[in-house]
């Protein structure tokens, strides 16, 4: 009787533990669906913003990262230093992510807009000189978190979420969370036309449906569809 009591406490436990996960994923696609894009005006507007904290270099830096290069909050979080900074002290022109450094589990590469290299550069300079930049890439420092807390250590992706919902919350932006960013840069290329097979894979994405959930269909879209009649 007892191990027959045991056996099931766990699978009432188990039940419990699935229900739970499932309500973290529904609640998680939910945010995500409902988190805000920014338009020009509004992503100045939390820049702006940003300009005027301590950290300001690194919190631009880690913004950009999502609303120029599409990525997700925690693969902003798992970046190295080594995986954008070439052995000429410049920033690479494409970003190679293992899949432990992705939400699915699969490496992808990031395509780093030249803008996005040069605030990358601004970035690094303020935690490093011109002359340490060239050496980094053969010193353990290389192999330091690209972005670092205020206590020295890396962003996981809890920290970096809440992170950027005060950033949000202090600019005065309501609805916007770390996916903003993400259905932003979205957003923005298939405004513009870009194919929707390009777009999953700078999204790195394996399902067309995923990616279209990204996309937000603004008033300016309509608009520009109704004028092609």
């Amino acid at each position: 009787m007892a191990n027959l009591w045991k056996i099931e406490v766990g699978k009432l436990k188990q039940r419990i533990n699935n229900l739970l996960n499932e309500k973290h994923l529904f609640n998680r696609r939910k945010t995500m669906s409902q988190a805000k894009t920014l338009n020009e005006k509004e992503l100045n507007l939390l820049l702006l913003y940003i300009k005027t904290k301590k950290y300001g270099y690194r919190d631009r830096a880690m913004v950009l990262m999502t609303y120029w290069a599409g990525m997700r909050i925690g693969e902003v979080a798992a970046t190295k230093i080594k995986d954008v900074l070439g052995a000429d002290g410049k920033i690479k022109e494409e970003l190679h992510l293992t899949a432990e450094q992705t939400k699915g589990k699969y490496a992808r590469t990031v395509v780093l807009a030249d803008k996005l290299r040069k605030e990358l550069t601004e970035y690094l300079k303020t935690r490093f000189n011109t002359n340490e930049l060239i050496g980094l890439s053969y010193s353990k420092s290389v192999n330091k978190p690209l972005f670092e807390t205020q206590k020295r250590e890396g962003f996981n992706n809890n920290t970096a979420c809440y992170h950027f919902h005060m950033l949000y919350k202090q600019a005065g932006l309501i609805g916007c969370s770390s996916h903003s960013g993400r259905r932003t840069f979205l957003t923005s290329l298939s405004s513009k036309s870009v194919p929707l097979r390009v777009l999953m894979e700078l999204a790195g994405h394996r399902q067309a449906q995923t990616t279209m959930r990204y996309i937000d269909v603004t008033q300016d879209m309509k608009r520009a569809a109704v004028a092609l009649i």
